[in-house]
């Protein structure tokens, strides 16, 4: 006899989002169960993560949803705003895609933490703090009771993910929405991560909503998949059934889309950019108030590195070992030791006004798109910019030529130059992000992350597009990031960090085909490279 199924946690049926008139969603339906996880794939600006918001009500006022929603058998459509404050964060926790915007830059880690346990629980002092310290022990965060007392800026990337991952599961929700939850983090912790997930799940018989452009992780840790494309349901069932046997065209181009290819050889052997004992420290902050000042932590340690034009150095690591921090050394952005040189030119000696004018010189693509975009200016300001203060002798209209021509390069239509950040998915924000960067005309990019936030078959566009500016500019790219198989077709040359300190280096092919660090191994396999 069969077992009987399942009565769905959460039912869509024919959800229906537009914005000011315009359908973003069209008539998806689908369900979830308890302790199972289903994932929707599909390229930036599908739909996705548009619509596991419209699910739960968390859209803008502009936004309009049609259709039936359904969570335990409560009808969502009948909710009041009251009934909602009750569910979010409890009922149901969501991880978002970018969690520098989702976090208060105001409040420290643990009372951010804190603030859910109090709306749900009704923890309070010594209580919550120890409840969030065991969130972020459950997390894989290190130093749980300092990151208690840290402000969002001072955490990386992927500890800010982390941070968010806590807060989601800190009520036990029965649905967990997880909008890209591990963009940011580096393979080793993607697997702790999603092994997390899926023991919560299994415990508390929890579903999984998973929302993410990672196929080879989609095809690992969901049961069920729904491929969408343009806002549409393009073919949905059992994973290995769509992976094995995809019927629809779109899902075919997904699944072969994979970076491909190398860039080509350097044909300069002079060193662009030298740093020589550049390091990095950040004071600790006091948890006790007579407490005296405990020591600084070394986020990084004494690194030499050296590039040629048109040569790419991929930087990659764990989260938090210290790959943006070298990045914003380089940059100027944070405080450091160490000489810092570009050409004939040492950075490190300028400062203010001296150094805002050798920027056009050396830019950098930040791995929170949206962050660092500003909600204020449509996109044609933000690109033309810094073309402005670098270039104050051009016309008008040959402002505008670039930026449309610009905007082409990465490939983004002329009419995007008038909208705003916010109409824009995480892919697209990424784009303009890149064209901003390139309009300048660098002679050195540092991307951080730059293809975190990209579906493959855009990856595949961009790293395309980067290996050519990079062969007709003669570009010189510092390119970090944790998706070994980018690397794998961006950079010339590979530097592996752990814990602030270079552990191993060299050629690219060479040391992904044979590590010698035992962590460089282990990273080659949670990225199944070979």
């Amino acid at each position: 006899m069969s077992e009987p199924t399942p009565q769905p946690l959460l039912t869509l049926d024919g959800l229906t989002v537009a914005f000011d008139g315009k359908v973003v969603v069209d008539d998806l339906s689908l369900s979830v169960n308890p302790g199972e996880t289903l994932a929707i794939v599909g390229e930036s600006g599908s739909g996705k993560s548009v619509s596991a918001l419209g699910a739960i009500d968390l859209l803008p006022s502009n936004a309009e949803v049609r259709g039936q929603r359904w969570l335990e058998g409560t009808d969502l459509t009948q909710l009041s705003k009251r009934d909602w404050n009750g569910i979010r964060g409890n009922r149901v926790g969501f991880i978002f895609q970018e969690p520098m915007t989702s976090l208060n830059p105001l409040h420290r880690i643990g009372k951010q933490i804190g603030e859910t346990l109090r709306l749900h629980q009704g923890l309070n002092g010594q209580a919550a703090r120890q409840r969030a310290k065991a969130l972020l022990e459950q997390v894989k965060l290190p130093r749980p009771e300092e990151l208690l007392d840290a402000w969002p800026h001072q955490l990386s990337g992927g500890q800010r993910q982390r941070v968010m991952i806590a807060m989601a599961i800190a009520n036990d929700p029965a649905l967990l929405i997880a909008d890209e939850p591990t963009t940011a983090l580096d393979v080793t912790v993607q697997q702790d991560i999603l092994a997390l997930l899926k023991e919560l799940r299994d415990r508390h018989d929890m579903g999984v909503l998973l929302i993410s452009h990672d196929l080879n992780l989609v095809r690992r840790h969901a049961d069920r998949v729904c491929v969408m494309y343009q806002g549409k349901l393009q073919e949905s069932g059992r994973v290995e059934d769509v992976f094995r046997r995809p019927q629809s065209d779109y899902t075919k181009t997904l699944i072969a889309a994979e970076p491909e290819g190398r860039p080509a050889e350097p044909s300069n052997t002079h060193s662009l950019l030298t740093t020589r004992q550049l390091r990095v420290s950040f004071a600790r902050p006091k948890t006790r108030l007579f407490q005296r000042q405990p020591p600084a932590f070394e986020a990084l340690k004494a690194t030499d590195l050296s590039l040629t034009p048109g040569e790419t150095l991929g930087i990659v690591g764990e989260s938090g070992s210290g790959k943006t921090t070298l990045a914003s050394a380089i940059m100027r952005l944070v405080a450091s030791q160490g000489d810092v040189k570009l050409g004939d030119t040492t950075l490190s000696q300028f400062t203010g006004e001296a150094l805002r004018r050798q920027r056009h010189r050396f830019q950098m693509v930040f791995q929170d798109p949206y962050g660092a975009l500003s909600p204020r200016m449509p996109v044609f300001d933000i690109i033309s910019e810094g073309l402005r203060f670098h270039f104050p002798t051009l016309s008008e209209m040959e402002v505008t030529e670039r930026v449309h021509r610009t905007l082409s390069e990465v490939g983004l239509p002329k009419s995007c130059a008038d909208r705003y950040p916010h109409e824009f998915s995480g892919g697209q924000r990424q784009r303009i992000a890149v064209a901003r960067a390139i309009i300048l005309e660098p002679e050195l990019l540092v991307l951080d992350e730059p293809t975190s936030a990209l579906d493959r078959t855009v990856q595949k566009q961009l790293v395309v597009l980067l290996r050519d500016l990079q062969a007709r500019r003669q570009l010189s790219y510092l390119f970090i990031s944790h998706d070994l198989a980018v690397v794998r077709a961006m950079a010339h040359r590979i530097m592996v960090l752990k814990d602030g300190e270079v552990i191993e280096q060299g050629n690219c092919l060479e040391v992904l085909a044979a590590p010698r660090h035992p962590y460089t191994k282990a990273l080659i396999e949670a990225a199944h490279l070979y």
